[in-house]
């Protein structure tokens, strides 16, 4: 029995065939080095960021920059036309996702990730120098059909992680959205119109005078330049292997499938043995994969709708059961949320996913959610401290379960494919929550003003229904997390 296990952990190592392979080099890494790989998952967060900074930077002066390109007839409608900018950044995403995907799956990750965070640098700096309405809505699309990187580096975390740290290595992608939250307003609320808010320093004839909106869009094209640089070290994940290669490897993982002792070889042994099947499954076929992404898909519908409601509803004065907030009030909120989502995904939910798996955190935090929901309508019954006090709190405990639920329902989705089909499955789930996400503010929009109509009605009045449906879209995709409709991957 012993020499036949010494038999089996030699064939193992020979799953490392090729030293020219990057994704050889990954392997072999992963296995002698058990600790947690911080210089790639840091590699991982900066892509992360560079991706997610202009989405959150421009929501402070859209308002103003509409009206500045005098497209608006009438005030009213400068939230249609800054609703189309921000959704024309979602629609490219939807339109290109899957392209991107399978982009990785046969060049690498490290080529599109370099391509994505150069399209931030490019797109996003043309997008600060737009003189128009169709300039900007042109460069946000441009930027989100050809920045794909954000679902190769959901593939490139779960590839460059050992299995017992994939958890850590999702959280750190929420992580820079976290982070993303809590920086990119306060730079786009901050530089926005400098010549306005610094006329010492800026004069309304020089380029930022003439183009208000420039500096912050410069701002994060000039981290997108650093990123690029950096990105260039990058390790790619990917195996390149000959046919012949490839053909002796198959032989190799169907000795470790059939032997007795296959389920106890490490980790990397299951990632081949997943990799050699042959032909590859259908990822629209694959119902592991596809159920994760409707569940995640009805998540992200509903998160989108509560960003979009949650500022209107605060701004929203008392007499309409809003909180009377102001813009900075909220702005406060958001960043103290950002950085609570920040600790909590940097220290708890790698211990929590331990202990209770990420399926059950996922189901946990949509439960929460729906307490914690029924309670809003009641916090415009409150004032001064507590008020704040309790909406800082509500406000960090909705974030901090939503990321919980998205990081669970990434590893689902990198759990349920095999490497060579790792980048197209996160192209699909991109392009899937690209496009619930720019429906998401336009309904939340729309479901807000029609709440605010019926306010004194004598079933669910005013903000009560507008929560009331928010939880309803959050217990339907709570219901969609068991049997028989989502199915784990083993």
């Amino acid at each position: 029995m012993a020499e036949n296990r010494e038999v089996l952990l030699k064939q193992d190592e020979r799953v490392y065939y090729d030293e020219k392979c990057p994704g050889c080099k990954i392997d072999k890494l992963k296995q002698s080095n058990p600790n947690i790989p911080f210089k790639h998952l840091f590699y991982v967060f900066i892509v992360a960021l560079v991706a997610d900074l202009p989405i959150a930077t421009l929501f402070p002066f859209m308002y103003f920059m509409v009206r500045d390109f005098h497209i608006a007839k009438r005030e009213e409608d400068i939230g249609y036309y800054a609703g189309a900018i921000g959704a024309s950044f979602m629609c490219g995403r939807f339109l290109t996702s899957l392209f991107w995907g399978m982009i990785a799956d046969r060049y690498g990750r490290k080529p599109v990730i370099i391509f994505g965070t150069i399209a931030v640098l490019i797109f996003n700096t043309l997008f600060g120098l737009s003189t128009n309405f169709w300039m900007a809505v042109s460069m946000r699309f441009l930027q989100g059909c050809l920045c794909g990187n954000l679902g190769a580096v959901k593939a490139y975390a779960s590839e460059i992680c050992r299995k017992e740290y994939q958890a850590l290595g999702m959280s750190i992608i929420s992580t820079a959205w976290g982070i993303a939250l809590v920086i990119g307003p306060a730079l786009g609320g901050f530089l926005a119109q400098p010549a306005e808010k610094f006329p010492d320093v800026f004069s309304k004839e020089s380029l930022f005078g003439r183009f208000p909106y420039f500096l912050p869009c410069l701002f994060i094209s000039i981290i997108a330049l650093v990123i690029t640089i950096l990105c260039f070290w990058l390790p790619e994940t990917l195996h390149f292997h000959s046919k012949n290669d490839e053909e002796e490897h198959e032989k190799l993982c169907d000795r470790l499938e059939a032997s007795t002792y296959g389920s106890d070889l490490n980790s990397n042994s299951q990632e081949c043995e997943d990799d050699c099947q042959t032909p590859q499954q259908s990822l629209y076929k694959n119902w592991p994969l596809m159920s994760s992404i409707i569940v995640y898909c009805v998540f992200q519908l509903h998160d989108m709708a509560y960003a979009e409601i949650f500022p209107l509803w605060a701004v929203s004065p008392k007499k309409l059961g809003g909180l009377s907030y102001s813009s900075s009030q909220v702005g406060e909120a958001l960043s103290i949320s950002g950085m609570g989502m920040l600790l909590f995904q940097l220290f708890v939910y790698p211990p929590l996913e331990k202990k209770c798996g990420f399926l059950k955190l996922t189901q946990i935090g949509a439960v929460v959610t729906i307490a914690l929901l029924l309670t809003y309508p009641f916090m415009a019954n409150l004032c001064g401290l507590t008020l704040t006090l309790v909406i800082d709190y509500a406000s960090v405990m909705k974030n901090i379960v939503s990321v919980s639920i998205a990081t669970g329902l990434f590893l689902l989705q990198n759990r349920a494919v095999s490497q060579k089909q790792r980048g197209a499955a996160n192209g699909i789930s991109m392009a899937g929550m690209s496009l619930f996400k720019a429906a998401g503010p336009a309904g939340g929009g729309s479901l807000f003003s029609w709440a605010m109509s019926r306010r004194h009605a004598s079933f669910l009045p005013g903000v009560h229904m507008v929560f009331f449906i928010l939880n309803v879209i959050e217990f339907i995709a709570l219901m969609m997390t068991f049997k028989p409709f989502l199915e784990v991957s083993k």
